[in-house]
C-alpha cells in the first residue's frame, strides 16, 4: 500500500514514523493529487529526482489548507525512514538547496536532540535563497541559515508540531559535551585577538581595550566559549582513547609476599583450610549438634536390624513368620 510504512521500519520517538505529522495534515497529504500521482512507488534513490523539482517550502495553503509538495515528500520519507548515510548524502548535495532542506526537516522530526545540533548547525552557513509559500498561497523570501535556525528553535514549521528539543546549554554541561558553538562573527572578531587556543594575543593597544567596557565583556565571553570548545573536544578525544586502550587491559593478580625458607611457606595467621590428624581419625563419625546423644555406629548394628516397635523381635535362628495379630493362622500347628 501507497499509504503503509516501510516493514522494517523502527519506531521513533516511541510512534510509527508517519504520525509525527498530524492526522488532519496526514490525511489531506493522502488526498492530494501530488502524492497520488508523484510519490507512488518511490524509493530513497528516485525521490532525489522530485526534491530536485521543488520550488518552495512550506505547509498548507490555501482555503481547503492544501498540502505543499514539500510535505507530501517529507511524509514520503517518513515511510522510507532511509538510513543515516542517505541522508547525509542529502545534505551534502550542496547544489540542490531544496534537498537539503527537506533532510534538514526530515532531521529535525526523527534524530535525537545532540545529534540534531552536531548535523544541523553546519547548514547555518548556508546564505542561499529559499522560496516559502505562506498560507494564503503568496510566497516570501527566506535563506537556509533561517530556515534551519527556525528549526532549532521554534515549535511549529510548516504547520508541522516539531518534536521537543533538548536545550543547547543542558547538552554543553551534560555528560554528552556538546561543543560550543562560535559563530563566524564571533570568529572574525576574536581573529586579530585570539589564537587557536583561546589565548589573547601580544601587541595590542591598551587604549583601544580601555575604550567600551561592553565591548571587553563580549570578547570574555567569547574567549570562554573558545576554551569550553576546546576542553570539550579534549574530553571527548580523552574518552575514546580510555574506551579504546583501557578495555583492552585487565588488572594482573598481586602475588602474595614469600618469606618461607627450604620450601617451607610462612604462616601468615589465616585459618587452614586441611583437616587436622584427629578430625580425620573422626572423619567416619558424625556428630549431630541437636541435644540428644548420637549412636555410635558398630558392625553388630549394621548387620542386624532392631525394630522400633513394641512386639519383640524374633530370633536370627528362627526362619519362620511369627504374625502379630491375635488370631492364629490356620497353617500353623
Amino acid at each position: 500500500m501507497a499509504n503503509t510504512t516501510r516493514r522494517t521500519a523502527q519506531q521513533i520517538h516511541g510512534t510509527n514514523p508517519q504520525f509525527l505529522i498530524e492526522k488532519v495534515i496526514r490525511s489531506r497529504i493522502y488526498d492530494s493529487l501530488y502524492w497520488k500521482e508523484h510519490c507512488f512507488a518511490l524509493t530513497a534513490e528516485s525521490l532525489v529526482d522530485k526534491a530536485v523539482e521543488l520550488d518552495c517550502v512550506g505547509g498548507t495553503y490555501g482555503g481547503s489548507q492544501r498540502p505543499t509538495a514539500f510535505l507530501c515528500l517529507a511524509l514520503k520519507l517518513l515511510q522510507l525512514q532511509p538510513e543515516r548515510e542517505i541522508l547525509e548524502a542529502y545534505l551534502e548535495a550542496k547544489e540542490f538547496k531544496y534537498l537539503r532542506a527537506l533532510a534538514a526537516f526530515y532531521v529535525r522530526l526523527t534524530y535525537p536532540s545532540l545529534a540534531i545540533y552536531e548535523t544541523l548547525e553546519p547548514l547555518l552557513e548556508d546564505y542561499r535563497k529559499l522560496r516559502y509559500r505562506n498560507t494564503d498561497g503568496s510566497y516570501r523570501l527566506t535563506h537556509i541559515d533561517d530556515f534551519v535556525d527556525e528549526l532549532l528553535t521554534q515549535e511549529r514549521v510548516c504547520h508541522i508540531i516539531l518534536p521537543r528539543l533538548a536545550q543547547r546549554r543542558v547538552l554543553e554541561d551534560g555528560q554528552e559535551r556538546l561543543e560550543p558553538r562560535v559563530s563566524k562573527l564571533e570568529e572574525a572578531l576574536l581573529a586579530g585577538e585570539v589564537d587557536e587556543d583561546g589565548e589573547a594575543k601580544k601587541g595590542g593597544s591598551d587604549e583601544d581595550s580601555d575604550g567600551a567596557e561592553g565591548s571587553n565583556a563580549a570578547r570574555d565571553r567569547w574567549k570562554e566559549k573558545l576554551r569550553r570548545r576546546k576542553a570539550a573536544r579534549e574530553a571527548k578525544a580523552a574518552a575514546a582513547a580510555a574506551a579504546a586502550v583501557g578495555e583492552r587491559k585487565s588488572p594482573s593478580p598481586v602475588p602474595l609476599p614469600y618469606n618461607g625458607q627450604d620450601g617451607e611457606d610462612e604462616d601468615v595467621g589465616y585459618a587452614s583450610q586441611e583437616e587436622s590428624d584427629e578430625e580425620m581419625r573422626d572423619g567416619e563419625r558424625y556428630v549431630s549438634r541437636s541435644p540428644s546423644r548420637s549412636r555410635s555406629a558398630s558392625p553388630a548394628s549394621e548387620q542386624r536390624y532392631i525394630s522400633r516397635s513394641p512386639s519383640p523381635a524374633s530370633d536370627a535362628g528362627d526362619g519362620g513368620y511369627i504374625s502379630r495379630s491375635p488370631s492364629r493362622s490356620p497353617d500353623r500347628d
